[in-house]
């Protein structure tokens, strides 16, 4: 089967274990960028997308994870 190039809120939510609410927040905060289509104003966010926030969310958590190393005084 084809790799999906738009996922919905609810696939989102399900590939990142957080709840709707919390991957609707990411969206309407921007730090997911995504797109509405149709009459409804349905939310898609392309799976390219997805994996590049994730690796951002690596990015960041390693940096604060650094960071926090360095902020404890040697014993």
């Amino acid at each position: 089967m084809a790799e999906r190039r738009f996922l919905t809120l609810a696939d989102v939510a399900e590939v990142l274990n957080i709840s709707a609410s919390q991957t609707y927040a990411l969206v309407r905060s921007g730090d997911l960028p995504a797109i509405q289509v149709g009459g409804r104003g349905q939310w898609r966010v392309e799976t390219r997308v997805l994996e590049e926030y994730i690796a951002r969310a690596y990015e960041k958590t390693a940096s604060a994870l650094k960071n926090d190393a360095a902020s404890i005084p040697p014993a």
